[in-house]
């Protein structure tokens, strides 16, 4: 079992720390936040035997292995590189990092130390997710795929009445598409791998971010299509369209459900498992197994996805002006 430390006192924090015990392969021995009162608050919920107020104390500490980073994105790669240079292991709340650069530089970093980074995105851990990707010649030639996710932010509300929240902020490097829209984004690169063109047209705020969005992936003979927002709501589901049939997703993430519809039989099968509640369980087991393993060979293939990703985003921010301070 890894020592686990984590950064960060919001609801996702929680939520990793729940799936962390669930999990049976990490245990809570440290805590940060930037103020005492929040960081004792959590200690004591969740019994973790230190709190800190202070990264680079927390940072030197011997009773850490892994650190979950869920701060502000603009502030993650910071963060994370003070972790991985005191050769811990870092797991990185998605988005993992604001630029390709520092992207670069910290995987650097982390084999100059002799450690793993990873960017937390539940969905591509979970049984279900395996079963897709093994089964999806299913659908035989792909033509075409739509992948949404689209959910109402409350933080919404605090920006029509004058605020910018965090996720609406450049500040903080925020915007629909790499808050919302990286789930789907990584759907499509860990199943069909990098797409030969990207095309982005957003919805831009007043705060120069983008509160929803359309991405346009190109692949060879069929484009995917990615909805995102944190401005609206739908129901609709995730369709992946081939010449022989239809997979039909219930979300992106979590990918609770699969539905195989054959073109030719018009019958459908359900294809999924019943998965935990709690999905972010599945990536707290294989991460801490490559930890535990040193799988070199997940790792790089992990890499490569996260690289791809910020790659897509970065160039469809590109396209729009989209211009995080950390790149003023």
């Amino acid at each position: 079992m890894l020592n686990l430390g984590t950064v960060g006192t919001g609801w996702i924090t929680a939520r990793f720390i729940e799936a962390a015990k669930h999990s049976g392969k990490l245990n809570l021995t440290a805590v940060y936040s930037r103020t005492e009162q929040k960081a004792k608050q959590l200690a004591d919920t969740y019994h973790s035997a230190n709190f800190y107020t202070d990264l680079n104390e927390m940072a030197s500490s011997t009773s850490i292995d892994v650190v979950y980073i869920a701060s502000p994105n603009s502030v993650h790669f910071e963060q994370a590189l003070l972790f991985l240079k005191n050769k811990k292991h870092v797991i990185c709340e998605k988005p993992i990092f604001s630029t390709t650069t520092e992207l670069e530089e910290a995987y650097r970093t982390a084999e100059e130390n002799g450690v793993f980074l990873f960017e937390a995105i539940r969905n591509i851990h979970t049984p279900n997710f395996a079963i897709l990707k093994e089964n999806l010649y299913f659908a035989g030639k792909l033509r075409s795929t739509v992948l949404p996710y689209i959910q109402y932010s409350s933080r919404y509300d605090l920006f029509l009445q004058g605020e910018v929240p965090n996720i609406f902020s450049a500040e903080y490097s925020g915007g629909a598409l790499v808050d919302l829209g990286v789930y789907p984004l990584y759907l499509a690169v860990g199943l069909f791998g990098k797409p030969e063109n990207v095309a982005y047209h957003p919805v831009l705020l007043h705060s120069g971010m983008d509160g929803s969005g359309t991405l346009v992936l190109t692949y060879d003979g069929f484009v995917c299509t990615i909805l995102c927002s944190k401005i609206s709501h739908s129901e609709i589901p995730c369709e992946i369209h081939g010449e022989k049939g239809t997979f039909v997703l219930g979300d992106a993430a979590p990918i609770s459900e699969i539905k195989f519809f054959d073109s030719h039989t018009k019958k459908s099968q359900i294809l999924s498992v019943e998965q935990y509640d709690k999905d972010m369980v599945y990536e707290c087991i294989n991460l801490t197994e490559i930890i535990e393993t040193n799988n070199h060979e997940k790792y790089e293939e992990l890499k490569n996805w996260s690289q791809i990703v910020l790659e897509v985003t970065e160039e469809a921010r590109r396209q729009n002006q989209i211009i995080f301070d950390v790149e003023k």
